[in-house]
């Protein structure tokens, strides 16, 4: 409804908020109540506003938008849960495929509209670990980069903001073209960056000093991730690099819950997809070949592997 979108115009008493948003007066008051008990949005008398939180996040005119994944999985994700238990039991998705349709990246990449919303949802899950990698990962001691399942091209995005000296692609299925183009565009960052149409589970990955797998891993089984990393390995020269990063889960498996949350929601997407430790893929990595490797803290849940070749 944008209600966070509206609200960051200014506050609003209740009649006019209610107003704004087309809501029924019967619950329209608990409706907002509910949301500032749960620290949404603050109340003073009969006036809510947004909390400095919301403001930035979840006002979808700013660049700061995280919201997108939250319209996906009100779209998408919110009926499948409600297989969850049957999920655990069987072991299988719960998603379009559970009856026979195709696969989820089948049936959102024949769809432009949703494909869209899908790119720039993985830009709103993304955007504050990539400023993190951007800035913080030692790029002055590489020229090239690839970020492997681009989407809306975020991740290369920012890192060419931070380090003009670079050039990077954006690898991906040929339907994300044109969004990347437009992003990269549109960020200014277009003299820096290409677009490499493929599919990654079936071709070799473009080579560069630089690997980058921003949530890409999690949807594949074991072989496939095994597969993907060497793939990478491949791809590197000696002294390059691999990034996997995503909500990596920490090594007790007890407090990254985000992360073991999305590995259920794997569960539900995907035939094979899971979440994993930083242990886990230091151990994937060093068997591919990667002669050292390190797990850093990102931001919010977020976390990176690093391979050296």
């Amino acid at each position: 409804m944008q209600l966070f979108t509206e609200l960051a115009k200014g506050p609003q008493s209740f009649e006019t908020l209610r107003g704004r948003l087309g809501l029924h007066p019967r619950a329209a008051r608990d409706f907002f109540d509910t949301l500032t008990a749960l620290g949404f949005l603050k109340k003073e008398s009969d006036t809510y506003a947004n909390t400095p939180e919301t403001d930035t996040f979840l006002d979808k005119a700013k660049p700061s938008y995280v919201g997108g994944v939250l319209e996906m999985a009100n779209h998408r994700l919110y009926p499948f849960w409600g297989h969850l238990t049957e999920a655990l039991r069987t072991g299988l998705p719960q998603s379009e495929i559970k009856n026979g349709g195709p696969g989820f990246f089948e049936t959102l990449y024949s769809d432009p509209v949703r494909l869209r919303e899908f790119l720039s949802s993985m830009t709103g899950l993304s955007h504050g670990a990539n400023i993190t990698i951007a800035n913080n990962f030692p790029w002055r001691d590489y020229k090239t980069f690839v970020d492997v399942g681009t989407a809306q091209g975020d991740l290369a995005v920012q890192i060419a903001k931070a380090n003009p000296h670079l050039r990077g692609i954006g690898y991906d299925l040929p339907e994300v073209g044109p969004t990347f183009e437009e992003y990269a565009k549109a960020t200014g960052t277009a003299a820096q960056l290409t677009f490499a149409p493929g599919n990654f589970l079936q071709q070799e990955l473009p080579k560069a000093d630089v690997v980058l797998m921003g949530h890409i891993l999690h949807d594949w089984n074991l072989a496939e991730k095994r597969a993907l990393i060497e793939k990478a390995y491949r791809a590197l020269p000696d002294g390059g690099a691999l990034v996997v990063y995503e909500a990596i889960i920490d090594d007790a498996r007890s407090k990254n819950a985000f992360g073991l949350m999305m590995s259920l929601n794997m569960l539900i997407e995907t035939p094979g997809g899971f979440d994993y430790t930083g242990a886990d893929c230091s151990a994937w990595m060093r068997d591919a070949g990667f002669k050292t490797t390190s797990v850093e803290p990102l931001l919010g849940p977020d976390s990176m592997v690093v391979g050296l070749k």
